[in-house]
């Protein structure tokens, strides 16, 4: 029986869910949790709510995959690993080398490792993953499904910045965007669900988690997309600043004594965004639940940038059909999508109280005479993933 696994690699973690294909029955999924730090964590799902756990330090993510294999032998998910005949990677950073899912060879995976200085912290432990996977599992096709790919259909008005050409043109100084293969899911499925070709519809989809992104999707393809050379640029996010006037980092950084730019950065990678304006917490959660003034703020803020993105969007694409909640905010917080929307009423959108009262369940959650629907959809880069790979088997 044929298997896909798909791979989501971060720099200290590793999530994953392996499939039956081409059912897309989910047998087993997990997470490494803390790679290259004290008490990792690894966890395994499967079966009838059958767990896995254990605690150990996990150094890196060769040890982490050798470890899950090792497991899923241990458990009896699979009888051998010749029955994964395809691994799906996750990746961050595919410039315009990559502008949809592709089978990583050597060739390929020299790009990846080229492509790393767009995405320091992702690249390399993705790369470090597939090389893992052709050495351990030689018979096994590996593909890159990149974040970048979704967004490549963007014409030149959008994800060209105003600076001198010749800066993209030498160096590949524009915007990329990230959340793509998020973006992709949500919106076919919301297709679906409108009962419309994907061609014929004009969708902004946002994923809105501690990292957050917005997307025009216009007949199926994304025309313009709110993070940019980086994912620290677009919507207040956890602890990112998004938008921000870069005169402003210099001015900073000479009032706080700092002389490398990558200080700053950090900060605004790190410091910023619901942290940075609450000194409270990233998380939303803590934010509803607390009483101070600031925190507050903090959401008010959050609302205001969505809902400018959404509206700059609707112009974009000269209307909108839906508009689309995903990701741990945007498929959790009841209160922040009624927020989002009830500021959006001046185009037809509104939000039904009782339909928008749940959490992770897809569905219409706009009046019924609302002219823009508004959906909730769960994500599943993991299915996109394993899709594609099998898309690339044949």
């Amino acid at each position: 029986m044929s298997k896909t696994i798909a791979i989501n690699a971060g720099s200290s973690s590793l999530k994953w869910q392996l499939y039956v294909m081409p059912e897309e029955t989910v047998i087993a999924q997990g997470i490494v949790e803390r790679i290259g730090l004290n008490d990792s964590i690894f966890t395994i799902k499967h079966g009838e709510g059958q767990k896995y756990e254990v605690i150990k330090d996990i150094e890196n993510h060769e040890i982490a995959i050798n470890m899950l294999l090792e497991q899923l032998t241990a458990l009896n998910i699979i009888d051998s690993f010749e029955e994964i005949t395809g691994a799906g990677h996750r990746i961050v950073a595919g410039g315009e080398h990559f502008k949809e899912s592709a089978i990583i060879d050597d060739e390929a995976l020299k790009l990846v490792d080229e492509l790393a200085e767009f995405a320091p912290l992702h690249n390399p432990a993705e790369a470090q993953v597939i090389r893992v996977f052709q050495k351990v599992l030689p018979h096994t096709l590996n593909v890159g499904v990149f974040d970048t790919s979704f967004h490549t259909t963007m014409p030149a008005v959008n994800y060209l910045y105003s600076i001198n050409t010749e800066y993209y043109e030498k160096f590949g100084a524009r915007k990329y965007g990230a959340h793509g293969t998020s973006h992709r899911y949500v919106s076919e499925r919301a297709a679906e669900m409108l009962g419309r070709p994907i061609e014929e519809t004009k969708i902004i989809t946002c994923h809105l988690g501690n990292g957050a992104s917005i997307t025009a999707v216009d007949g199926g393809k994304s025309i313009d997309t709110s993070m940019g050379f980086t994912p620290l640029a677009g919507l207040t996010m956890g602890t990112r600043s998004g938008d921000i006037d870069p005169s402003l980092l210099q001015y900073l950084m000479g009032k706080l004594g700092l002389t490398d730019i990558k200080d700053m950065i950090n900060i605004l990678n790190k410091e910023s965004g619901l942290l940075g304006l609450s000194g409270v917490s990233s998380d939303m959660r803590d934010l509803e639940s607390s009483d101070k003034e600031s925190a507050k703020l903090a959401l008010e803020i959050f609302a205001d940038r969505v809902r400018k993105y959404i509206g700059s969007y609707v112009s974009a694409m000269n209307g909108v059909d839906a508009i689309v909640f995903t990701a741990g905010i945007g498929e959790n917080d009841i209160n922040m999508r009624k927020e989002i929307i009830n500021g959006l009423t001046w185009f037809g959108c509104e939000i039904d109280e009782a339909r928008n009262d749940v959490r992770g369940d897809e569905r219409v959650i706009s009046t019924d005479d609302s002219k823009v629907k508004v959906l909730l959809i769960p994500t599943d880069e993991e299915l996109m993933i394993a899709r594609d790979v099998e898309a690339l088997k044949k």
